[in-house]
C-alpha cells in the first residue's frame, strides 16, 4: 500500500480569503502585485512537498533516536529509567528502541500512513508521563524553568502536532467522502 499524495486537503488550501494575487489599475487591466507570482509558485511547491518532507522528517527522527536506543548510545536512557521505574530499564530502553525504529521505517516507506502517524503520536504523548513519574528531572527551580530533559520531551508538541497536521492531510476531505 502506498501513501496517496494529495495537494487540496490542507486547511490553507481551503481558505480563500486569502489577498487576491491581482489589483485592479485605473485603466480596467489587471496588474499583479510585485512577488506574487513567486509567492504563488512557492505555495504550489510547498502543497505539494512539504507533506512528504515532513513524513521523511519525523521517520528519520525515530529511526535515529531508536537506533541509538538499541545500541546502548542514547542519551536519554536515564530519563526513560526514571519515567519507567516499574520496568527494568535494560528491557524498557531496547524495546523502545525497536518500536521507535519500526515507526520510522514504516512511515518512511509510506505505508499505512495515518495509523503510523496515530501511532507515533501516541508513542510521543507517553513520553509527558516523565514529567509525572520523574518530575524531579524535568523542572529547574522556577515554575517555567525546564531542565534539558524538560525541553526535550516538551519539543514532542511541535512533533505531535505535526503528526496530526500529516493525518488530517493524508485524510479525505469531509466532501470528497460524500462524493465517493
Amino acid at each position: 500500500m502506498t501513501m496517496v499524495e494529495t495537494s487540496s486537503t490542507t486547511l490553507m488550501t481551503r481558505s480563500t480569503a486569502a489577498a487576491p494575487p491581482e489589483t485592479p489599475a485605473g485603466n480596467g487591466r489587471t496588474t499583479r502585485l510585485p512577488g506574487a507570482a513567486v509567492v504563488h509558485r512557492a505555495v504550489e511547491v510547498n502543497q505539494r512537498y512539504a507533506p512528504t518532507l515532513v513524513r521523511l522528517a519525523l521517520a528519520t527522527v525515530f529511526v535515529w533516536f531508536g537506533a541509538l536506543k538499541l545500541i546502548g548510545a542514547s542519551p536519554v536512557e536515564d530519563l526513560i529509567a526514571a519515567t519507567l521505574p516499574f520496568v527494568d530499564a535494560g528491557f524498557a530502553v531496547p524495546a523502545l528502541g525497536i518500536v521507535e525504529v519500526a515507526i520510522g521505517l514504516v512511515l518512511a516507506l509510506g505505508l499505512f500512513p495515518r495509523t503510523t502517524l496515530l501511532v507515533l503520536a501516541g508513542h510521543l504523548a507517553g513520553t509527558f508521563l516523565s514529567f509525572v513519574t520523574a518530575s524531579e528531572l524535568m523542572w529547574g527551580a522556577h515554575i517555567f524553568e525546564l531542565t534539558a530533559d524538560g525541553e526535550f520531551v516538551l519539543k514532542n508538541v511541535v512533533l505531535i502536532s505535526a503528526a496530526l497536521l500529516l493525518i488530517a492531510t493524508y485524510s479525505p476531505r469531509t466532501d470528497e467522502r460524500a462524493t465517493a
